[in-house]
């Protein structure tokens, strides 16, 4: 039998443990910030498919975001 998991349900068990485990981690410091719950970030998350492109194709496209394009110009200074 084989057992699927979304990719959603595998995100949401990530923030989960990590908050889990981070919160556990630095509590003392933690508490003087959130003094009613244990969260950390934002109440979602992103989760897309990548297809068939390799870990490499990836890899570069991750490394390449907020870079600007090559030829680009920006109109405004950045903060």
């Amino acid at each position: 039998m084989e057992m699927q998991v979304s990719a959603l349900d595998v995100a949401h068990q990530l923030k989960q443990i990590s908050t889990y485990r981070i919160y556990n981690k630095h509590r003392n410091y933690l508490k003087k910030h959130f003094w009613k719950e244990n969260t950390l970030g934002s109440d979602g998350y992103f989760v897309c498919s990548t297809g068939k492109a390799s870990t490499e194709t990836i890899q570069k496209y991750s490394e390449e975001q907020g870079k600007p394009e090559r030829g680009s110009v920006r109109l405004h200074p950045i903060p």
